[in-house]
């Protein structure tokens, strides 16, 4: 599944020359916490989010910076800062340096970028014109759409060698103390497991293997004597 499927197209937009108060009034009824800053042309030029407003009435608070500010410091930085806050349109305020994906993008991909970014949008460009929006809230339809379908039959000698095969091939696995019975997909995983973590990996391990129904874990914490084998 790519970017170009998931998208939302249908996208409320604003120009550069937009008033601050006409995109936060956008915000708030539309009930979206960022806007795409589009040129005639179809260009992007930039994301107005939240943040971007709330900065803007913060630095209301801010100090003015001395003139030792001017002559020593990141006069550039200083400009900036000072547009962004005093500003009145859209391209004063707006976050211009935005990573957008192309539409030939994996929703893996996306998620991925998203989450390292922690960021709620990516904006899908093509050729320099914005196409639409990736959001979480796309991600998570997508999720829905990728779950796995009805497990395949197998019959249970099957499910339970592929199950210690898949066992053996991971490091945390407890698996030399693990009893493993398959009765009609119906799996049960008995002995021990060191924590919690392992016993529910165990268990996600086991609910993909194909032909499992059901998992059951009688799992206990090793003795002391154990901790430490494998």
């Amino acid at each position: 599944m790519l970017a170009r499927d998931i998208m939302t197209r249908d996208l409320v937009t604003v120009t550069p020359d937009a008033p601050i108060a006409m995109v936060a009034a956008i915000m708030a009824e539309r009930g979206v916490s960022g806007l795409p800053v589009v040129a005639s042309d179809g260009r992007l030029c930039g994301l107005v989010t939240e943040s971007d407003l709330l900065r803007r009435v913060a630095a209301t608070r801010d100090r003015a910076p001395g003139w030792l500010s001017g002559l020593f410091g990141d006069a550039g930085r200083l400009a900036r800062d000072y547009a962004r806050s005093h500003g009145t349109r859209a391209r004063d305020v707006m976050t211009v340096h935005v990573t957008s994906i192309p539409p030939e993008a994996a929703v893996e991909d996306a998620a991925a970028l998203l989450e390292r970014l922690r960021v709620r949008r990516l904006p899908v460009v093509e050729d320099g014109k914005l196409l639409g929006l990736v959001s979480r809230a796309d991600i998570l339809k997508a999720v829905l759409e990728m779950s796995p379908p009805e497990p395949a039959s197998a019959d249970d000698r099957s499910i339970r060698e592929e199950l210690r095969r898949r066992l053996a091939a991971q490091p945390w696995a407890d698996r030399n103390f693990l009893h493993v019975a398959v009765q009609g997909g119906a799996v049960k995983l008995s002995g021990f497991a060191r924590n919690d973590d392992v016993a529910r990996a165990m268990r996600v391990l086991a609910e993909g293997v194909p032909g499992v129904r059901t998992v059951e874990l009688d799992l206990a914490p090793p003795p002391p004597f154990m901790l430490g084998v494998g």
